[in-house]
């Protein structure tokens, strides 16, 4: 399914491109941090080429904003002000695998949908 087609049910599910990787993945088991309950995470590296990708990412954190205007009082916040999932790794990692990228931190307590080309 394209992520055209996901985003007619779900404006904030977004289908990475070939090119992304992972680091620090902790998606088969869960993994506690300092005691804390166990969860999935993955740190998402996007290569700053892949505009397609970033486009979806920035399109799916616009919906989000607009669907949590309600908790702001209906106003949407300045996306200035927010701490924003979508991070530039030349900026915030000194680390080589982040180099010429962005990155996105996720965990959940729920086991993520892993899938191949297949």
């Amino acid at each position: 399914m394209s992520t055209t087609a996901n985003r007619v049910t779900n404006p904030m599910k977004v289908i990475t491109g070939p090119d992304t990787r992972w680091s620090y993945a902790n998606v088969w088991e869960p993994k506690s941090i300092n005691g804390g309950t166990p969860k999935y995470s993955v740190s998402l590296i996007i290569p700053k080429g892949d505009t397609k990708t970033i486009a979806d990412i920035n399109a799916a954190i616009d919906a989000a904003i607009q669907e949590g205007a309600a908790r702001f009082g209906g106003k949407i916040p300045n996306k200035a002000a927010l701490k924003l999932p979508l991070r530039d790794g030349d900026i915030e990692r000194d680390d080589e695998a982040y180099k010429g990228s962005y990155f996105v931190n996720a965990n959940s307590t729920t086991a993520p949908e892993v899938v191949d080309r297949s």
